[in-house]
């Protein structure tokens, strides 16, 4: 029988709602479950009580209860619904319409809605063509390859979309454009490269965020700047913050020497994939022994090159160090060492982690031992237990074996310390 009308508001709701519930079962029912003896699908049932219906339940207008009446009889003539009236109500109002599976491809039709097996397929295509874009062993391909893996067991493919294929195109579009960023680069000027649109990465930050985390454990416990700063993506272009006798050479072979600008001095980000080689000269006047100290939070880089200007070249991290505060102290010869100065709590020691993993094994805790942390632990405040699991977790990394015993002291004290409790007059 041919179905010649277009559903009204009402109908189109509880036919969508009896394909939700189909395509919730089947969602349910896992693709590599053993075999089963062949049985014939179960009903669905919707209660037109258990839907928003004002319209079709109005004492004042009649209208569109005697056209959902209408529409739904003709469906249950044409076999594809069985349609169920409250007692003594027949032909004036329903209780509930039930569908037999083996019917759906009809509503489907009906609705001009895409079943969602067809989505799912669709958009598993989709990724399994663009996956190749990107090396195996590269954070982008492993992301794509966990989408797949939710596709496959039913689960929701977030942060992809199963009813916005612009986002999915758009998203997949995102990622490959990322490695052409080899500085710093603001938002905007990103979006409007990529997409034309000042404002649509902004829009898909938070599933760039949720997939970037999925795919590198490591990312997890980044704030969401300090992530998308990995990718040289930033709100804006920020700086280096340097003080003492640093001598920078770039590309073109200008030597800049910083040492003479007193206290500190802010040297664009951007500029930092020009600079090939460092030099650290001890204060900021004449060559000599140096060292190079780093130094986590940007109020004690204040303080301390106020108080101890001479003795190290210091650079603030900013937190955790972007790839233009890494690419800076690759450059420092082998011979100069490297100190870190950071917060006494997971945060710090992960830096020193980042920092030893993709720097140099030579960087040294600076004010970062038990003996600093009694000192000043009259400053110090309760560890969360998100706090405690994180630190415990710092414990099975080998590059951190050597401050293990600081690690172990904060977990048994139950306490954290922020760099800035410390006094920068002491060394």
């Amino acid at each position: 029988m041919e179905i010649s009308f277009t559903p009204s508001a009402d109908v189109a709701l509880i036919l969508n709602t009896l394909l939700d519930k189909l395509e919730q079962r089947a969602k349910r029912s896992p693709e590599d479950a053993p075999p089963a003896l062949p049985k014939a699908p179960r009903p669905l049932k919707v209660a037109l009580s258990d839907l928003p219906l004002p319209a079709y339940f109005s004492q004042t207008d009649p209208t569109p209860r005697l056209l959902t009446n209408e529409q739904l009889q003709v469906l249950e003539r044409a076999d594809l619904l069985r349609l169920a009236w409250l007692p003594g109500e027949r032909g004036h109002l329903l209780s509930a319409a039930t569908l037999s599976p083996e019917h759906a491809p009809r509503l489907y039709e009906l609705l001009g809605r895409v079943p969602l097996g067809d989505v799912r397929a669709r958009l598993e295509s989709l990724l399994l063509a663009e996956r190749f874009r990107f090396p195996p062993d590269d954070w982008r391909a492993a992301a794509l390859r966990g989408v797949l893996g939710q596709l496959r067991a039913g689960k929701s493919p977030s942060p992809f979309s199963l009813s916005d294929s612009g986002l999915n195109l758009d998203l997949l579009t995102l990622l490959a454009a990322l490695p052409d960023l080899q500085s710093e680069t603001p938002y905007r000027v990103f979006s409007v490269r990529v997409f034309n649109n000042s404002k649509r990465f902004d829009e898909l930050k938070p599933a760039l965020l949720r997939l970037a985390r999925r795919a590198n454990p490591q990312w997890k416990a980044l704030l969401a700047e300090e992530l998308l700063r990995e990718l040289n993506l930033v709100a804006n272009p920020g700086y280096l913050h340097l003080a003492g006798g640093w001598q920078l050479t770039t590309a073109g072979g200008e030597i800049l020497s910083l040492g003479g600008f007193s206290p500190s001095v802010g040297f664009s980000a951007v500029q930092t994939p020009e600079v090939r080689a460092v030099e650290v000269y001890a204060g900021r006047v004449g060559p000599g022994a140096a060292a190079v100290l780093c130094i986590e939070n940007l109020t004690t880089f204040h303080e301390f090159t106020r108080l101890q200007a001479g003795r190290y070249a210091v650079l603030c991290t900013m937190g955790n160090p972007s790839p233009s505060v890494r690419r800076v102290l690759r450059l420092i010869p082998e011979a100069i060492p490297l100190y870190l100065w950071a917060d006494l709590d997971y945060g710090g020691f992960n830096i020193l982690s980042q920092l030893r993993r993709q720097v140099s094994r030579r960087i040294q805790p600076y004010r970062m031992g038990i003996a600093d942390f009694e000192a000043y632990a009259h400053l110090s405040r309760p560890l969360t237990r998100g706090d405690e699991r994180h630190l415990k977790s710092l414990l099975q990394r080998s590059e951190l074996a050597d401050v293990g015993a600081v690690i172990e002291h904060l977990i048994r004290r139950g306490l954290k310390l922020e760099q800035e409790a410390l006094d920068c007059a002491q060394e």
